[in-house]
């Protein structure tokens, strides 16, 4: 609980309150404030920026008439999941998260609000890579994504079922959706496909092999590009699960006959699921976070500390960066 201690606190003749002494803020790197789970209206002293700073509870804003502000919208995808075992579901689509253009995010959600940012300050941005496991998250300011589950797990978009699992995971509310179910564990052991950000996993079982949920379109870029396919399942010589639109990776069926496959990068895909034979494994497409704004409002600074972009770019009247993989800070002015 917060604690106020104070000698003194009296009125003048005009009604406000007074103190004898300078109010000292609590303080904080940026580093560390990011870390703290805030509400509107908190206020704190920035170290790292050295201003005044408070929360109007989707950012952090320096205090006084000198910061500008801007809309920035945004589409953040997770790094998709994998699979490293036998007979494994195909894995989950990373989340999906869109304030672009009234599009969906994922698991059918509305578009979000876009994001009003400060053009003094810093913004943390991270692009989950995909795994052999779940996916990595992706971040942008406050705002983030899930990674995609592997087989079996839940995430932004869950793991399709398999032969020894015969519930799909749950998908991440306004992220992503469920993988396949299986039913039965019969030969050839067919296992169900992961959850797309646009839909659930096909269903597997015996020799059925469900496929990858579909994918979500986007326009953001100023073209219409699909992304955040689920992976297929796979089965024991079976058939092979499809993978979702946006590029999910196809299942196996075993490495004699085809071994499962990868999701597309920086579409935050999942990978095929696995079969019974031999150590496969399948990897989750690593995620992207983009960002568009109108050029009239604000320019990226042209420093962006940790990260792999393909420079600013324009669409009409906006302007939009594609960062690809890494982690660090990037500022407006």
């Amino acid at each position: 609980m917060s604690e106020l201690k104070t000698n003194k606190i009296s009125t003048n003749d005009t009604n406000n309150v007074a103190i004898d002494n300078a109010l000292g803020l609590k303080s904080y790197d940026t580093t560390a404030r990011n870390a703290l789970t805030s509400v509107a209206g908190d206020m704190i002293y920035n170290t790292t920026t050295t201003k005044v700073e408070f929360y109007n509870g989707s950012a952090w804003v320096e205090a006084g008439a000198g910061a500008s502000v801007a809309n920035i919208d945004y589409l953040i995808i997770a790094g998709g999941g994998g699979n490293n075992g036998t007979n494994r579901g195909g894995g989950g689509a990373g989340g999906y998260r869109s304030s672009w253009n009234n599009e969906t995010s994922g698991g059918g959600a509305s578009s979000e609000t876009a994001h009003r940012i400060a053009t003094t300050l810093d913004y943390t941005v991270t692009v989950g890579g995909g795994t052999t496991g779940n996916g990595n998250d992706s971040i942008f300011s406050n705002l983030t994504s899930l990674g995609g589950g592997a087989g079996g797990a839940g995430g932004g978009s869950g793991g399709g079922g398999y032969w020894n699992n015969g519930s799909g995971a749950a998908g991440t509310p306004n992220q992503g959706y469920a993988g396949g179910n299986v039913s039965g564990n019969g030969a050839p052991h067919g296992t169900g496909g992961g959850g797309g950000a646009g839909g659930v996993g096909g269903a597997g079982g015996g020799s059925s092999v469900g496929a990858g949920g579909t994918g979500v379109v986007s326009t953001i870029t100023g073209s219409s590009i699909t992304r955040a396919g689920g992976g297929g399942g796979g089965s024991e010589g079976g058939g092979r699960g499809s993978g979702g639109s946006g590029g999910g990776g196809t299942g196996s069926n075993n490495n004699s006959s085809g071994n499962a496959t990868n999701g597309t990068v920086n579409t935050g895909s999942g990978g095929g699921g696995t079969a019974g034979v031999g150590g496969q494994s399948s990897t989750g497409g690593s995620g992207v976070v983009i960002l568009r704004w109108a050029t009239a409002d604000a320019t990226i600074g042209a420093t962006r500390t940790g990260l792999t972009d393909g420079g600013v770019q324009t669409s009409g009247s906006d302007s939009y960066i594609v960062f690809t993989a890494g982690t660090g800070t990037i500022t407006f002015s």
